[in-house]
């Protein structure tokens, strides 16, 4: 007969994992330690007291694990375009590829994200409480994109606080009132709004081509290709990107999120077939 498995962690609770689905003779004899233990007679699944009062502090995320890179924002003369890939990083390895890291909150507002992917989720789960209260309330009222960049820096703010950060940089969008809205949130709650935006290796690569070309009364065309122009950049630069992009788009009609994408690439640039011509020391 196999050996039962024992728990992985202490603060589980003590004893074998719960494994068995009829009780038996044998468990049926065992002692209840819980007042709803399970039916198969085997230990509640429940936090241990002494595995959480032992002298070993508690420890909260320290370092993001898959994680993802830049995302973009720009306003144009109608509405606001954000854009990123769809690549969630596990390190250096390119583990899921089909992550949608621009999400619609509501009618008017679209939130983009960078960094622990895990992390994002769970931002999104308090947005969509807030837009699930919205809905049910029925009294034509909703957030406004201005309403949720101030609620996500008072979220990550608070984390920051407790030592235990969400490992996000954000990018809020909206239209509203005529208006487009483009703000960022970090990590540790900083914030500010701008006529665009970048994550990441984003404000290196992609915001020198945003201050150049960049107009408040562009068209959208121009928006579109200018935005091409900075995720092309991108994807030849950051190591952690993929030619996989989404682009999505906030105007008076509402939050529009492009389906993936790739741009055309051309790697024949001279410097691209010896990068290492020009930097001495390297290989």
């Amino acid at each position: 007969m196999l050996h039962r498995p024992t728990s992985h962690s202490a603060a589980i609770g003590p004893g074998p994992v719960p494994s068995m689905a009829n009780p038996g003779p044998a468990l049926e004899q065992q002692p209840r330690h819980a007042p709803q233990a399970p039916s198969c007679g085997s230990e509640a699944f429940c936090v241990d007291p002494q595995a959480l009062s032992s002298s070993n502090p508690r420890q909260h995320t320290q370092y993001p694990y898959v994680t993802g890179t830049s995302v973009l924002g720009i306003t144009y003369k109608d509405g606001v375009l954000l854009a990123s890939d769809t690549l969630g990083a596990y390190g250096s390895t390119k583990r899921y590829k089909s992550f949608d890291r621009l999400r619609k909150v509501n009618d008017v507002c679209v939130v983009g994200a960078s960094g622990e992917l895990s992390d994002f989720q769970y931002i999104m789960r308090l947005l969509e409480e807030l837009s699930d209260d919205d809905f049910c309330m029925d009294d034509g009222h909703h957030l406004k994109p201005a309403e949720v960049h101030s609620y996500l820096t008072r979220v990550l703010y608070n984390r920051r606080n407790k030592m235990d950060p969400l490992w996000n940089s954000v990018v809020v969008g909206g239209f509203y009132a005529g208006k487009p809205f483009l703000g960022t949130v970090g990590m540790i709650g900083t914030s500010y709004t701008d006529a665009h935006l970048a994550t990441g290796f984003g404000n290196h690569l992609a915001r020198p081509l945003m201050r150049e070309k960049h107009r408040p009364d562009m068209s959208e065309e121009e928006a579109v290709a200018l935005m091409h122009e900075c995720l092309k950049v991108c994807y030849y630069r950051d190591k952690n990107s993929i030619n996989k992009f989404q682009l999505a788009k906030v105007t008076q009609q509402g939050v529009t999120i492009s389906e993936p994408f790739a741009l055309e690439t051309n790697w024949g640039f001279k410097l691209f077939q010896n990068p290492a011509a020009n930097a001495v020391g390297t290989w």
